[in-house]
């Protein structure tokens, strides 16, 4: 009997001594990415990013460069969206291990470690879509492969420039103008929104914040204010502004103003409009907050349309937007039975850079 115990509990030390290492390599530093040292604290995002951009570069060949890098002035610039479709680029499924873990490596650069789990729970979705749908294993219209990067202009230099991951659900846009950051427009979105399928990914809810924060705005609403808030009892089947190239589609303010809410109500706002901003770099929200602080966050309005209860099934689906002057953010779940979510945060002066761009242009005019 001693000698078993002596037999189990070398077995267990062993055990210990084999796992050990998997702990150290789970708990690798973040900026994990080939080609580039983890960044000083005196590092800006902007020689972050060019620097992560530069590395997944610099491990494809001619052609794959040929294929992923175009001009600054390449109107696909402005060509997006977030439905399944063949895009430019190059694609995860074309990559070799080295170069997606760089390609991926950018991303994380510019997300939070939040943002980061949601891009990737996203791309996970393309599986569960695959058993829903009774799709085999090698389609391509439900493919987590088929997410494509590409870069416009040339990282670091001293002209404007910019990167994309783009695929289904996923579309995230960069710009650099003169050592300044843009990241709209950007898009996220769940189908299933809620996954009820018996699989591994059961349970799951992306963007599960951002829809339980609104219900929780909503309902924390007066009779009152509600008349003013709900726009309508049929939730659009789509965003309004969708992919379109600017948002200016929505020019009035609807709904109900920070500045007209309690001071409860205020703090629920601002925990939603942060569940957005903090998909981000913590450089890049805190760069959007002050924008919002300096438009003035009191004009900042919120709308609902639709069922006001988190109701699946047939002809049921809710839609919110956070609108102000600078600012668009679209939640809409109604496609597929309310279980399908898109969601879009707009910059409504610098989507694409646009507004750097301007100041950019306008002083090199001026020299």
């Amino acid at each position: 009997m001693r000698n078993l115990t002596l037999v189990t509990l070398f077995s267990r030390i062993l055990l210990l001594l084999l796992v050990a290492p998997i702990c150290l390599v789970k708990a690798a530093p973040r900026m994990d990415i080939p080609g580039v040292d983890t960044p000083s604290k005196k590092e800006t995002l902007t020689q972050q990013m060019t620097k992560a951009v530069k590395a997944f570069l610099g491990t494809l060949d001619a052609g794959q460069i040929k294929q992923t890098q175009l001009a600054f002035e390449d109107p696909l610039r402005f060509d997006w969206h977030f439905v399944p479709r063949e895009r430019k680029g190059l694609a995860l499924k074309h990559m070799t291990d080295k170069q997606r873990t760089a390609a991926m490596g950018m991303v994380k650069v510019m997300m939070s470690d939040e943002g980061y789990r949601k891009v990737n729970e996203i791309i996970d979705l393309e599986n569960v879509l695959r058993v829903v749908e009774n799709r085999p294993p090698n389609d391509t219209r439900r493919d987590p492969e088929n997410y494509s990067f590409l870069v416009f202009g040339t990282p670091g230099g001293k002209e404007p420039w910019s990167w994309r991951i783009e695929g289904h659900h996923i579309s995230l846009h960069f710009s650099s103008v003169t050592g300044q950051l843009s990241y709209t427009p950007s898009f996220l979105g769940s189908n299933p929104g809620h996954v009820l399928v018996d699989m591994p990914q059961k349970g799951r809810r992306v963007l599960k914040e951002e829809e339980d924060l609104g219900f929780q705005l909503l309902n924390s609403l007066t009779d009152a204010q509600r008349q003013q808030v709900i726009l309508g009892n049929k939730s659009p089947w789509e965003m309004f502004t969708a992919n379109d190239r600017t948002a200016g589609k929505l020019s009035n303010f609807e709904g109900v103003a920070m500045k007209d809410m309690t001071a409860a109500q205020q703090e629920l706002f601002r925990q939603l409009i942060g569940t957005y901003l903090n998909r981000y770099h913590v450089t890049l929200k805190n760069q959007q907050m002050e924008q919002l602080k300096k438009a003035g966050m009191d004009n900042i309005y919120f709308a609902w349309i639709g069922d006001t209860e988190p109701i699946k099934g047939k002809g049921q689906g809710h839609y919110y937007r956070i609108h102000g002057p600078t600012l668009l953010i679209e939640f809409d779940n109604t496609q597929d039975n309310a279980n399908h979510v898109h969601t879009v945060v707009r910059d409504l002066t610098n989507d694409f850079g646009d507004d750097l761009l301007r100041q950019h242009y306008e002083a090199q005019h001026k020299k």
